[in-house]
């Protein structure tokens, strides 16, 4: 079996839901965590017109980033009923820059509350980047 360089996956949790995500690099690690979270919530995207959306968000360090740019996404869940499938992220001169494509929400498993700062911490490994994230539910 070989390695995937990027991925996500659950783990147990007691309460809330708990998400492994790694990739090769801080943009990708995003992007698995978002693509880990939607899943999560089971995020079904209409098969209809597309809708692009564009973020810019300071980095102060990785973990805030991470925080910051997932709870923007569940913003844009609740206040506008989208989620995305395409994300082109570049980080340049402390900011995130988000390309994001995708589609208004059909519908949702669970509703993911926010994400969390508990046992946060990014951490190089053989693979890459890793990150446990914890999600309130």
């Amino acid at each position: 079996m070989t390695e995937q360089l990027a991925g996500f996956r659950e783990l147990e949790h007691t309460a809330d839901w708990e998400l492994e995500a790694w990739a090769p690099d801080l943009p990708a690690l995003l992007e698995q965590s978002a693509r880990g979270m939607y899943a999560l919530a089971g995020a079904r995207l209409q098969a209809g017109p597309r809708i692009d959306r564009r973020l810019n968000l300071p980095m102060r360090d990785p973990e805030s980033l991470l925080v910051t740019f997932l709870a923007e996404l569940l913003f844009l869940g609740e206040q506008d009923s989208l989620a995305f499938d395409v994300f082109n992220l570049q980080i340049e001169g402390g900011l995130l820059h988000a390309s994001l494509g995708g589609a208004h929400l059909v519908s949702i498993d669970k509703e993911i509350k926010a994400v969390t700062y508990h046992n946060l911490a990014i951490q190089k490994t053989p693979r890459g980047l890793e990150v446990k994230i914890v999600f309130d539910v």
